[in-house]
């Protein structure tokens, strides 16, 4: 990668679990992603390799199977799998943010029972909060679990967009519950849904109809996901007492959002690359594009986007280390990212000229994946209304 995205003060293990990541994202992501992204196919050898690496179970604690990593070492890596194909990093993600709220929130039962397995991979999470109609409006949830006389509960209601809504075993779901509370913030709660995977009906109660075809981020599934009277009980509450789930996803999001950022980074990385490559190899008017003024200038800018937002992006993943609240920060490196990524993307697209218009070229698919870092995690309207209401606060006059 040259200058570009490096990162200062990583330990040698950090070194050398990056070092490994590349490599593997060079030899076993790159070389087929074009082809696997075209056909929509589910990437089955590159996910295996990832668990063999240890990559689903990079930040869960030791003590339960996992290598205890921090949110900075998972941020590179989803960094450097993005670059070589982002929807394995979705893959990625979506189990990380259930392994993550389980590590912050759930009990010690929960925990021995799912992480262990949730390290190794043979249990695979994703999280679901959005509705048809509700979008980033999470108050507006409508999947209701219903309290019985018995103590467990029945969902009812129809959540959207999960990623590995299909491949997944374990997806924590928010819904609505009457806890008496004045505050909707405090009458919903997480559920720990168990399911087989697959599509239709994937437990009792649980159906998820089919794949959702989109522009890009293919090979992996985006479902919708039905409940219909779906029965379970109060144990699989997350920690155990209703009324938390909003809190509680709010904090997955959070660190979503890094990952959203690294994500976006990722791509932004791969675009330059080969907008630097294409600009050596092709010739103008008798020399090589890069050495037109209007190239040159388009590659000093393309590479400090990249450089801006890597460098966001670690400090809000460290920061988050901490164990600081770091909504802003997360915001900000997400909405830099994203936007950047998006720009540094084109910007290769434009130096390719026609051959970026060709799906023979990676570009193209990059162009069609960069597009979801805008509305993945929150759109960057909705980072912008988290980052000024808190600086009005910190800058109140």
């Amino acid at each position: 990668m040259g200058r570009l995205a490096e990162t200062e003060g990583l330990t040698d293990i950090q070194e050398e679990i990056l070092k490994t990541v590349r490599q593997f994202v060079d030899e076993k992501v790159i070389p087929v992603a074009q082809e696997l992204e075209h056909a929509d196919e589910y990437p089955t050898e590159i996910v295996e390799g990832l668990k063999e690496l240890g990559i689903f179970g990079l930040m869960i604690p030791e003590e339960y199977g996992g290598l205890g990593e921090s949110l900075l070492t998972y941020a590179l890596c989803v960094e450097e799998i993005a670059r070589g194909w982002m929807s394995v990093s979705g893959v990625i993600n979506t189990h990380f943010i259930v392994a993550y709220m389980l590590m912050q929130h759930g009990t010690e039962e929960q925990k021995q029972k799912y992480l262990p397995r949730m390290a190794t991979g043979e249990v695979r999470g994703a999280f679901s909060m959005s509705e048809p109609g509700l979008g980033s409006d999470v108050s507006a949830v409508s999947t209701k679990a219903t309290k019985l006389e018995d103590g467990s509960y029945s969902i009812t209601g129809q959540k959207m967009w999960l990623t590995n809504g299909g491949s997944s075993t374990l997806v924590a779901v928010l819904t609505k519950t009457d806890e008496g509370a004045e505050s909707v913030y405090k009458n919903m709660t997480t559920f720990l849904v168990e399911k087989t995977p697959g599509f239709g009906e994937t437990a009792q109660g649980v159906t998820v109809p089919g794949k959702i075809d989109k522009m890009g981020y293919k090979g992996i599934d985006t479902t919708e996901m039905i409940f219909e009277g779906h029965q379970i009980s109060a144990d699989q509450i997350l920690g155990g007492t209703p009324g938390k789930g909003f809190f509680q996803m709010m904090d997955g999001v959070e660190v979503g959002r890094v990952n959203v950022a690294a994500r976006a980074c990722g791509l932004a990385i791969r675009g330059f690359e080969l907008g630097i490559a294409y600009s050596q190899q092709r010739q103008t008017f008798g020399k090589k594009i890069a050495e037109h003024q209007a190239i040159l200038f388009r590659l000093a800018e393309m590479g400090t986007k990249v450089e801006v937002s890597h460098n966001m992006m670690v400090r809000a993943a460290r920061l988050k280390d901490t164990g600081k609240r770091m909504d802003v920060e997360a915001g900000m490196a997400k909405m830099v990212a994203s936007e950047y990524a998006n720009e540094v993307v084109e910007d290769s697209f434009r130096i390719h000229g026609g051959y970026g218009y060709s799906k023979e070229y990676e570009i193209e698919r990059l162009m069609r994946e960069v597009k979801f870092m805008l509305i993945g995690e929150g759109t960057s309207d909705i980072q912008k209304m988290i980052i000024g209401r808190s600086l009005l606060k910190d800058y109140k006059s």
